[in-house]
């Protein structure tokens, strides 16, 4: 029997009284096989078809498999899920540059979100199954990192490049992160054909975005030397190897820090990590070069948190990263603006740069600039 119109309205307004979604409806009288989260994750994972959000969480991704694995997607409920992320943040390693757990709780919620939004693109729920809607997400944990001072960095590029079992190896770190102000990511993800010493570029790959980072030719030419003496020779090859030949891992980072804290009292009193040398090196540019470029140097995505939308007409580009890394190191950079190699600054981490060698003091060979 065919239906009316009189009849479709009538469903189309008892559907509005219940408030119905169609694709609900739908849902109803397909054959019940929801698939579960251990089924599903793979497809969100995937770098072909998933996520790119979720690639980030990957290890929260793992972790949701491991506590609802066997559970289908539409069956955990708002106070579940919120009840998991808690779980995520009271088991959360507590290091020692800890937050209470905010920040696992943070990717917790981001990994969930990731997977409910992937499902939701996929016709597998409706937005009305979607629990994340009335989750609120975690507050991120205020940082507890600040620029260093210049006689600081001087004392932890003395200290990494006099101690340790290869000295050579931390130096360069240093001055790589100190002159880039890259991602401890960034640089381990380093391959031999990212380095372009004809116009002094790296390429750094960093929460999923791909950029280009002036250097200066000392650290250049040190970053080749590198590759040369670690057997680095295929341009696919991790750059950064350890003293063995193998590539340099988040381990090495904590090993590092772990012995300029023995040394440097300070370093130990204010848990400092690489990353307070990017934080450092940015203020600097900020200080210097402005809001624009320093969020260029930083490789942030576009924001219109400081001035409006007025940063979309302001970006800094490739030349004026290269202006601010010569005024930084001290050294000619063929990308910088004419006319543009001295800047006349207050701040004196430029001192810092100079004093952060590629090479260990204990090679009897220390290149400064």
């Amino acid at each position: 029997m065919s239906s009316t119109s009189a009849d479709v309205q009538a469903v189309i307004q008892l559907m509005h009284h219940l408030k119905v979604e169609p694709e609900e409806l739908l849902a109803a009288t397909r054959p019940h096989n929801m698939v579960t989260f251990e089924q599903f994750m793979p497809l969100v994972l995937d770098p072909r078809t998933g996520q790119p959000t979720a690639r980030h969480q990957k290890s929260y991704c793992n972790r949701i498999v491991s506590s609802w694995g066997s559970r289908r997607l539409d069956e955990p409920t708002v106070r579940e899920v919120r009840d998991l992320i808690e779980h995520f943040r009271s088991t959360a390693a507590r290091r020692r540059d800890h937050t209470d757990g905010s920040g696992a709780a943070l990717n917790a919620y981001n990994a969930l979100n990731s997977v409910y939004l992937f499902a939701m693109q996929e016709g597998v729920l409706s937005s009305r199954q979607n629990p994340m809607v009335w989750v609120t997400k975690p507050r991120q944990a205020k940082s507890k990192r600040q620029a260093l001072s210049s006689q600081l960095v001087q004392e932890i590029s003395r200290v990494a490049a006099t101690t340790g079992h290869d000295p050579r190896l931390d130096s360069l770190l240093i001055r790589l992160h100190l002159e880039t102000a890259a991602r401890p990511s960034g640089a381990r993800r380093l391959l031999l054909k990212d380095l372009d010493p004809t116009r002094l570029l790296i390429t750094l790959r960093e929460k999923g975005l791909e950029r280009l980072q002036p250097v200066s030719r000392t650290l250049m030419d040190a970053l080749l030397d590198h590759a040369r003496e670690r057997g680095v020779c295929d341009g696919e090859f991790r750059l950064l190897r350890n003293s063995d030949g193998t590539p340099v891992t988040q381990k090495r980072y904590y090993g590092l820090w772990d012995r300029l804290r023995k040394y440097i009292k300070a370093v130990d009193e204010g848990n400092i990590t690489m990353y307070w040398l990017r934080h450092t090196t940015l203020t600097w540019v900020e200080r210097n070069f402005g809001p624009a470029v320093a969020r260029a140097f930083a490789g942030h995505a576009e924001s219109h948190l400081w001035y409006g939308v007025t940063t979309r007409y302001v970006k800094a580009g490739l030349q004026e990263i290269a202006t601010a890394l010569q005024a930084l190191t001290g050294e000619p950079h063929p990308l910088a603006l004419p006319g543009s190699f001295v800047v006349q600054s207050s701040e004196i981490l430029p001192a810092a740069v100079h004093a952060a060698p590629v090479r260990s003091e204990l090679s009897g060979d220390q290149d400064r600039l």
